[in-house]
Parts: structure tokens; sequence; C-alpha cells
């Protein structure tokens, strides 16, 4: 048992709110890596940086997304620095599970993450902070991905039909299978 799919991208792009439109669509479980890391970790994402630094936080965001890729069922978007860390790009790799990076035009970005209020990485200036996500990280997300898709102007319901479809499923819109 594996997801049926995981979603990359940098912050703003959509993964959260489309892996949950693509998991009822596809009547699966939904599974954010973040969140997996605050249930083990029994705090927030921000008091795990603030507390104990980037480098904790990415060794427990491998570990959740390590054991997700080993018995989850579902679909599963991964924070945007996930692929940082080798071992995730690794296990990624290893799983054999569809990974579809989400990707975003700036603007569009900034848009959707505003002033970054509630992500550690995009603290101070969310605009310049994402120019340089976008430049470090871009590379290591065409490294992981099998799938890419645009959510520039698109709703997230249309951009989880377009990724059923890649993964080969037939969902019309507006419609979950039964």
């Amino acid at each position: 048992m594996s997801p049926r799919a995981v979603l990359v991208g940098l912050p703003g792009t959509g993964k959260t709110t489309t892996g949950r439109r693509l998991a009822a669509k596809l009547t699966v479980p939904f599974a954010d890596s973040d969140a997996l890391v605050e249930a083990r970790a029994g705090r927030s994402v921000q008091d795990v940086f603030a507390t104990d630094g980037e480098a904790a936080f990415r060794d427990l965001e491998a570990e959740v997304i390590g054991v997700a890729l080993a018995g989850f069922d579902g679909v599963l978007a991964l924070g945007g620095g996930a692929v940082l860390t080798e071992s995730t790009r690794a296990a990624l790799a290893a799983s054999g599970v569809p990974v579809v990076l989400l990707r975003s035009s700036l603007r569009t970005l900034r848009r959707r993450v505003g002033d970054g209020h509630g992500r550690p990485l995009l603290a101070g200036n969310a605009a310049t902070r994402l120019s340089a996500l976008a430049a470090a990280r871009e590379p290591l997300y065409r490294q992981v991905a099998t799938h890419v898709v645009t959510t520039d102007r698109r709703s997230s319901s249309r951009v989880a039909i377009e990724i059923a479809s890649l993964l080969g499923y037939e969902i019309k819109r507006g419609t979950v299978p039964s």
C-alpha cells in the first residue's frame, strides 16, 4: 500500500487544496506532510522551526514522509521544502508513486501567500523569498516529478481532474466516483 499520488511544489501552488479535492474525487484519504509533522511532534511547524531549527524540522519531515510512502493509501501533499532532503528525494524515487509538480507563476504565488504569515521560510519579504525558493527548488522538483501541472487561473477542482486523468482515472467535472 502506498499513496496514489504525491503533490510537490512551492508554497501557494495549491498542494493542500488540490490534494484534498483529488483525494475526494478518488475517494481515498488525504494527508499533508506538515500536518503529519505536527501530529508526530505534538506542536506546530512554526514552533518546530523556531525551537529546534530547520534541520530538525527537515529530519522529522523526512521521517513522516518515509512512513507515509510505505503505508498511506491516498493522496499525499508535501511541504514545499521537503524535496531539499536527499533521503526524501530517494524515498520518492524508490516508492514508484506518481509525483505531481504543481507550478504557478511568481505573480500568482505572491497573490496566494500574501505576506507569508504562518510560513516560516517566507517571513520578512514573502515576494523576495518566493523568488529565491523558486530558483533553488525548481531543479529538485523537476528531479522527482513524473508529471507537471500548472495551477495559474485554474480552480483546484479543475487541477484535480487533470491530475486524475494523468494518473489514468476517468472523472467528470463535478462528480465523485462511486
